[in-house]
């Protein structure tokens, strides 16, 4: 499971993607989650509480488990604002079954992007409690893979991750 963290506009769900593709290309059997596919269903019931933050991403996790017991190489791209949601995928799967990668970018540049109008509706008052601006984000204190994103391309971030692919042995 390779779990992509980092504020709305970071490049996690871009960067996933430019992964699944090359793994796909090289044989390997994927699947991505992100919030978007499900919130849509199975967490269609949750909102944006913090405690509903955490099942949203608990539910994320057991269905990504599954899929890495099934031997799927599972990209999930979730904001998980909370370093100990984090830790509870990680606790889920076994030694070496989980790499959490931060997709590290400056607010004021996922703001720039702002690709689902999240942050001109929060500062407009319609979106209370977003990640990094009414709610807080808490950074990986040691992540597998640290992405700094303001000044690459998603496919430069997605190579240095088929890099450290390569280097697990996973990708040869």
């Amino acid at each position: 499971m390779i779990w992509f963290t980092g504020l709305s506009g970071a490049g996690k769900s871009t960067i996933a993607k430019h992964v699944e593709q090359a793994l796909h290309a090289a044989g390997r059997h994927t699947y991505s989650l992100d919030g978007d596919n499900l919130r849509h269903g199975l967490c269609s019931d949750l909102g944006f509480t913090p405690e509903d933050r955490v099942e949203n991403i608990r539910r994320a996790g057991e269905v990504a488990r599954l899929m890495v017991d099934a031997g799927l190489i599972v990209l999930c791209a979730f904001i998980s604002p909370f370093r100990a949601e984090r830790c509870m995928i990680r606790d889920m799967l076994g030694p070496g079954e989980f790499a959490e990668v931060y997709v590290d970018t400056p607010i004021e540049v996922c703001m720039k992007r702002d690709p689902k109008g999240l942050y001109a509706n929060a500062q407009a008052g319609l979106v209370p409690n977003l990640t990094g601006l009414g709610s807080p984000y808490e950074p990986p204190e040691a992540p597998e893979l640290h992405l700094l994103t303001a000044e690459r391309t998603p496919s430069a971030s997605a190579e240095q991750v088929l890099e450290w692919l390569r280097h697990q042995g996973v990708l040869a």
